[in-house]
């Protein structure tokens, strides 16, 4: 009975360690006032979207393979945002984040949705619905915002030209928040860590 209560214990610890806890390594730099690595992935692109003539070259070279990886887009601002079609927020968000596509795709920013625990048909209904035009990859897990340690969605990440975290939003950004942001990405000047607005719990 001991032995059997031992092993039960052993397993249980076994496969505690075994799950991924979220990395919050970005965090803290951006707390210390550091640009933190933006943790690299590569995934399949969801839809292309409607990039604008001066981005275009670069996500067409990008998704040649029918992948899109962060090293792909070295050299161009990135606001990355986490999002899933089951998520209210995400929905709440969808249109800050429309406009500010549409005002800084024409100046060399790209925007990269990263869709996760989703089904493509639901995702994909999801962006024609709202009307999305920026493009967006698909992690059918968790796996790249245990990463970035995010813990809920809509999290939004802003990188910088050489592949940097310069700031961090949690929950529905504001349009204020969303301008602060790209405008941290593309001086590559730390703006740290925010919450934003409403936010929900990663599956």
């Amino acid at each position: 009975m001991v032995l059997a209560v031992v092993g039960l214990f052993i397993a249980l610890l076994a496969y505690g360690l075994s799950i991924k806890a979220p990395d919050d390594s970005i965090d803290q730099r951006l707390a210390d006032g550091e640009t933190a690595s933006a943790p690299g992935f590569s995934l399949e692109l969801l839809e292309p979207g409607q990039p604008p003539r001066r981005l275009r070259p670069l996500l067409v070279r990008a998704a040649t393979d029918g992948k899109v990886s962060l090293e792909e887009l070295r050299g161009t601002p990135v606001v990355l945002n986490l999002w899933a079609s089951w998520c209210s927020p995400c929905r709440d968000e969808a249109d800050v984040l429309e406009q500010g596509w549409r005002r800084w795709g024409p100046r060399g920013v790209l925007f990269l949705g990263l869709d996760m625990q989703d089904l493509r048909g639901d995702a994909r209904d999801f962006l024609r619905e709202l009307g999305v035009t920026y493009p967006s990859v698909r992690d059918p897990g968790k796996n790249v915002a245990t990463d970035y340690g995010a813990t809920g969605i809509p999290e939004t990440y802003f990188v910088s030209r050489r592949g940097r975290v310069v700031a961090h939003v949690v929950g529905v950004a504001s349009p204020g928040q969303l301008s602060s942001g790209v405008a941290a990405a593309r001086s590559g000047r730390v703006l740290g860590k925010e919450q934003g607005g409403a936010v929900r719990e990663t599956r």
